[in-house]
């Protein structure tokens, strides 16, 4: 487990909060048990694939410093009730049984057939941990919760779940639209909810299905560009020069005529007039595309490697 032992220590220098019962779970469990994907990129701290379907939806397992993060705000305890809705592909679910212990016990509630299975597969092992897929939320019976975690987008904490939740209980959810989320603490106390609010951050949704991307229109790419430029601006990731030439093509991107079809419905997509303008850019743009397309899919990232990493600046855990 050396490579975890690193990481660990870079999330801890770069500002991350990584509580030692976190630590200790951390070690116990390995990542490569939970995908058949490569995950090198993991231990540099970032997203892991763990599930692809046939027509273009992909899950991802967090970036260590955003599953760290979480962790830490739940404030997570030995023989706590625990719901994740969301699976992220089993390894947070293990953390969170090692965290709480065998009085503990784990729900974990996703609407993807084949998440569950992915899941109910990789979590044999882990016999407080019950995996359930959900269609119909009037059909959900669950116990009184401590906790709940949130693991994709959603647009408001669903009422079956503060229904279960005990008084001085709370959710960790990422409450927004699909570019733009905050990451709320949301407490109950008796029939009131208060919330904290943790951050800015960019999740997926929570169903697999919501995750197929469509091509952008020349319009859509030039506001996701734009937007994108905001943040990398806001986290001091972008050069002036490339902020300029992203700039530039925002306005190329619109002088493009709006009827246009989709690139994919083309017999050469590369062929197509913003796939064209996009490919003319040459290495400038290809070596900021990574940081782009994460951002554009809504994945959590963080797009600093071990090597890159300026240690002494503190760690973005909420900016994709």
């Amino acid at each position: 487990m050396v490579n975890i032992s690193d990481l660990i220590k870079r999330l801890r220098d770069s500002g991350v909060k990584v509580p030692l019962k976190v630590e200790h779970a951390m070690m116990k469990v390995d990542i490569e048990d939970f995908t058949e994907f490569e995950t090198e990129g993991f231990y540099k701290d970032r997203p892991v694939v763990f599930l692809e379907i046939p027509n273009g939806g992909v899950k991802t397992i967090s970036a260590p410093h955003m599953i760290a993060t979480l962790l830490h705000n739940l404030e997570l305890d030995e023989g706590q009730e625990i719901v994740i809705y969301g699976a992220k592909g089993g390894y947070l679910c293990a953390l969170v049984a090692h965290i709480v212990g065998e009085s503990g016990h784990v729900t974990v509630l996703d609407p993807s057939h084949e998440v569950i299975a992915h899941l109910s597969d990789n979590l044999r092992g882990y016999p407080t941990i019950e995996c359930h897929t959900i269609t119909d939320t009037s059909k959900i019976t669950l116990p009184p919760v401590n906790r709940a975690l949130v693991t994709g987008q959603i647009e408001e904490l669903p009422e079956w779940l503060i229904q279960v939740m005990v008084t001085g209980g709370f959710s960790i959810a990422p409450i927004g639209n699909r570019e733009s989320q905050r990451l709320l603490k949301i407490e109950k106390q008796d029939d009131e909810l208060f919330e904290t609010d943790l951050g800015s951050v960019i999740f997926g949704p929570v169903d697999i299905q919501d995750s197929v991307v469509e091509i952008p229109s020349p319009e859509e790419m030039a506001e996701i560009v734009e937007h994108i430029v905001e943040l990398m601006s806001e986290i001091g990731v972008i050069a002036s020069e490339d902020r300029g030439q992203l700039y530039d093509l925002v306005a190329e991107l619109r002088q493009l005529p709006d009827d246009l079809p989709p690139p994919e419905e083309m017999e050469d997509p590369s062929q197509h007039p913003m796939m064209k303008l996009i490919l003319q850019k040459g290495e400038w743009f290809v070596h900021l595309w990574p940081m782009i397309q994460s951002m554009a899919d809504s994945k959590l990232a963080s797009f600093a490697s071990p090597d890159e990493t300026d240690q002494k600046s503190n760690h973005s855990d909420f900016i994709p």
